[in-house]
């Protein structure tokens, strides 16, 4: 029987592999593509490797579910999610803005996660029900409830400009700043108070588990394009906010209405 998980645990976890990747980082990378186009390089699948055997060394009856390696352990109560570079196309471009993430589900529901930016080394966590920190201290969403004065980040803009150009075009419209941004580095703004809605696509549930707990701790809401809670489903369109009334405006928005 294993101990049980804390969030001191998933933070060591994520500074062990804070320099596994920074070893990479800016040095020329062989680079390969998988089937549906996304980028992977030996960082990717280095990180992963590390965090896989620190996890397995300390809690042995949890699952683990890594984006390069898939899933061990399936049917266990206790799950981890890893991406371990989260912006792939960010850290084989220089930009210093990529992740790493990593939550802990039972059965089903995060429990704890981390979101980690390893070239700032800022490290956001959360603890369902404990709120959520950035390196140790407190953060909250804004509390923005409308719309007109809001600083929208729109991820993945080329994807949902080819799938929904009507979405793209409204959203280009949404809110008084917005900027055209990716992978988790902006749900770490909205937990700050920085960034009042995100607006993602194509999301995968190591991509979206460990910053929609950060999300929530802080106060924000989280959900589908549809307004449905994040379950276990690939390729998800996802939006994010700072409050429930600015949630339903951001969803409107995205439906049309």
């Amino acid at each position: 029987m294993s101990t049980p998980a804390r969030l001191a645990d998933a933070i060591a976890i994520a500074e062990a592999a804070r320099p596994v990747a920074l070893a990479h980082f800016r040095t020329h990378l062989g680079v390969e593509f998988k089937s549906d186009e996304s980028p992977v390089t030996i960082a990717d699948r280095g990180v992963e490797a590390e965090v896989r055997r620190m996890i397995a060394d300390r809690f042995p009856d949890h699952g683990i579910f890594g984006e390069e390696h898939g899933i061990e352990g399936e049917d266990s109560d206790d799950l981890w999610i890893v991406d371990p570079i989260d912006g792939t196309r960010s850290f084989i471009t220089g930009h210093p803005l990529f992740g790493f993430l990593l939550a802990k589900l039972h059965r089903g529901r995060a429990e704890l996660a981390v979101v980690s930016i390893p070239p700032t080394g800022e490290v956001f966590s959360a603890e369902a029900g404990q709120g959520a920190f950035l390196d140790g201290s407190a953060i909250h969403a804004s509390g923005r409830t409308d719309a007109e004065g809001a600083a929208v980040y729109v991820n993945e803009g080329e994807k949902i400009w080819r799938a929904h150009p009507d979405v793209f075009a409204r959203l280009m419209a949404f809110g008084k700043t917005r900027r055209l941004s990716c992978d988790c580095y902006p749900y770490g703004l909205l937990a700050m108070g920085h960034v009042d809605v995100v607006v993602d696509y194509d999301l995968q549930p190591y991509d979206y588990h460990p910053v929609a707990l950060l999300v929530a701790e802080a106060g924000g809401v989280i959900t589908d394009w549809e307004g449905s809670p994040l379950g276990m489903g690939y390729g998800v369109p996802v939006v994010a906010a700072a409050t429930p009334e600015l949630h339903a405006k951001a969803l409107a928005v995205i439906r049309g209405q």
